[in-house]
């Protein structure tokens, strides 16, 4: 069995490669050639979520086992922390061990890349991060793989987070990177917005958006939170990681439909089902499109074999 520790996944596992490797998931588990249980995540005493999240991706299969605690964020102590364990298929055996954090990192930020490929418009170039941690680093690097970003801003609600953000992010890419003290400064021009807190509250709302938008709701995975609005979600051409998971766990999704402002069917499609021709994408320039991101157990493991197998080589 080998052990895959963070600093190995970070050089085997770049942006570029997870964002094609995020794509095929999200079709093999569409098309039904990988499969995934429900998760299970409960809530521990200290407040902490901790998730076992299965998944069947062909020739191996595993499982996330991860804390996510929403205190560390803004300290220096990651705010997920586990591992994956991998099988592999053709007799049960442990394959390896890979640390879960570094890969719900990066690719959180590839499957809201592919999203945005598929429904952002071409000629997007401002991007907008709320929240100013880990996984706004991995948005960032992701989503200028598949789009010319230009300018960037930030908010969070620590300013301080926000600052290093913009400092460290100015000067990997040599682009210009804005700290903004509201959520409305920071995305009244954005083309793309992702939002990547743990908020138990909305925010985003419409009139902040201007048509055309893209937006990656990311943070959240639960029932009864939420980081867009119910009126946005309305307005807007919602897609999800998967629908199924999305109609049973996402506060996006089931939180407007309770309020009466959404149908069951307000979802046009998966990821995977764009992907595969089978759901429409953007169908016009001035509409708002939202990609809400629970985070797939098959995400974390198909990123686990790539690592495991990479590093073999």
């Amino acid at each position: 069995m080998k052990i895959i520790e963070q600093e190995e996944v970070r050089k085997l596992l770049q942006p570029k490669d997870c964002i094609q490797l995020m794509a095929e998931a999200l079709k093999g588990l569409e098309s039904g050639e990988y499969a995934q249980p429900a998760r299970l995540i409960t809530v521990m005493p200290n407040t902490a979520k901790f998730g076992f999240m299965p998944a069947y991706v062909g020739d191996y299969f595993g499982a996330k086992v991860i804390s996510a605690f929403a205190p560390n964020m803004g300290t220096k102590y990651p705010s997920h922390i586990g591992y994956v364990m991998l099988f592999e298929s053709a007799h049960s055996t442990v394959a390896g061990m890979i640390e879960a954090g570094s890969i719900t990192e990066i690719r959180t930020g590839a499957v809201s890349a592919a999203a945005t490929d598929l429904l952002a418009r071409k000629d997007s170039h401002k991007l907008a991060l709320i929240g100013a941690g880990a996984q706004a680093r991995s948005h960032l690097a992701a989503i200028r793989e598949i789009r010319d970003i230009t300018s960037v801003t930030v908010y969070d609600l620590f300013p301080q987070a926000a600052e290093r953000f913009a400092k460290d992010m100015q000067e990997k890419y040599k682009i210009p990177v804005v700290v903004c003290s509201t959520v409305k400064e920071a995305v009244k021009d954005a083309d793309i917005i992702c939002t990547v807190t743990p908020s138990k509250e909305p925010l985003l709302t419409k009139e902040m958006v201007k048509p055309g938008t893209h937006i990656n709701a990311v943070g959240t995975f639960t029932p009864t939170t939420r980081e867009v609005s119910s009126d946005l979600v309305a307005a807007a051409r919602l897609y999800s990681d998967q629908t199924e998971a999305a109609k049973r766990e996402s506060g996006e999704y089931l939180i407007p439909l309770k309020e009466g402002l959404i149908k069951e069917d307000h979802i046009v499609g998966s990821i995977g089902e764009v992907l595969l021709g089978k759901a429409p994408g953007r169908t016009a320039d001035d509409e708002i499109t939202i990609f809400d991101a629970l985070g797939l157990a098959i995400e974390d493991v198909a990123s686990a074999k790539y690592v495991y197998e990479r590093a073999a080589l």
